[in-house]
């Protein structure tokens, strides 16, 4: 990978430390072993990366430089990120439209074949805002814009066009719908089949749900008409990406997303006091790495292209996480990849 923007601060923030098993691991330890093996997969259309990069805990795996502060961490540790993994989920937008400036800025540190794939504001994924006080006024209320098409191209398509060709998957997170939304499989299907069939072409779409009843085979064939991808989640609620896998279609578009964020039934509180502040592996979980991996196998026999993204919640941290992935990979038989 090409090199851009450097950091030159030298000024030590961070001290080395222990990150697994109370032996102090080198940058260069983690770095030989995977980069080489990130980029073989990534040649094969495998990108791995992950859930947002902002976390000092991955000193001395991802991270080596020395950053004057946390202000200066926050705003040039991407670039060396990129340096290191091919791809990565923006979480961010969730909360906010994407600032035309930050998406500039994103582009300019990176490395240039690096993509960054966003989740859409979920002002546009929300039909009732949640009653808790990130929302203001707004909590407890009614979205008027739900699936707001001109709000979406405008408010997000258009700031996110200063990433260029960095640009990756554009992911719709839909939030779990309750009996009181009144939006049941059918309603979900026949909403969200409007909603693509009005968008803006030219964008690599995924849809997200937290919904188990909502994997039903009339909804995976509504995203294969339209190109979208089905994101293979793992997540509080949702059956495992192994099974996912299992379901006849799944697999909707040219390219597909994996988002290793929970194992099934823990909460994101639990996983967050059970994990922070993200140095190591607190507990391994050999079904999802699985899961990844047979993905990846999958998309590989099948011609497509895969985005896998690891949540630091997954397992505790996700550089091991990915790697332990990586391990499985190597195990296949060359005939099965």
């Amino acid at each position: 990978m090409s090199k851009r923007r450097r950091t030159t601060e030298k000024l030590p923030l961070f001290e080395a430390e222990p990150t697994t098993g109370g032996v102090a691991e080198s940058a260069s330890d983690y770095a030989s072993k995977n980069r080489p093996r990130i980029r073989r997969w990534a040649s094969k259309g495998i990108y791995f990366g992950s859930s947002s990069w902002k976390y000092p805990g991955w000193q001395g795996q991802v991270y080596t430089r020395r950053y004057p502060s946390k202000k200066a961490f926050e705003q040039h540790a991407l670039a060396e990120y990129s340096e290191l993994f091919p791809t990565v989920c923006a979480d961010f937008a969730l909360y906010d439209f994407p600032d035309p400036d930050k998406m500039k800025f994103i582009h300019d540190q990176t490395t240039d074949d690096f993509t960054v794939s966003l989740k859409v504001t979920d002002r546009i994924t929300i039909k009732r805002y949640p009653n808790i006080p990130r929302y203001g006024a707004k909590a407890g209320q009614e979205n008027p814009d739900f699936l707001n098409v001109e709000l979406f191209a405008d408010a997000f398509l258009e700031p996110i066009e200063h990433l260029k060709r960095k640009r990756g998957i554009i992911i719709f997170e839909f939030s779990t719908f309750y009996p009181s939304s009144g939006i049941v499989d059918e309603r979900f299907v026949e909403l969200l089949d409007d909603f693509l069939s009005k968008l803006p072409k030219g964008y690599e779409y995924a849809v997200e749900v937290r919904n188990s009843d909502f994997l039903r085979s009339e909804y995976l064939q509504m995203l294969q008409r339209h190109g979208v991808a089905h994101v293979l989640n793992s997540w509080t609620r949702m059956p495992p990406i192994i099974d996912q896998l299992h379901m006849g279609g799944v697999l909707t578009a040219k390219f597909s997303v994996s988002r290793a964020l929970l194992k099934p039934g823990r909460t994101y509180e639990q996983a967050v006091r059970m994990f922070q502040p993200y140095k190591e592996i607190r507990e391994e979980n050999p079904e999802l790495r699985m899961g990844v991996a047979e993905a990846a196998r999958r998309c590989i026999a099948e011609g497509r292209s895969l985005y896998a993204y690891i949540n630091n919640r997954a397992e505790g941290n996700s550089p091991k996480t990915i790697e332990g992935i990586l391990d499985i990979l190597d195990s296949y038989p060359v005939e099965k990849l």
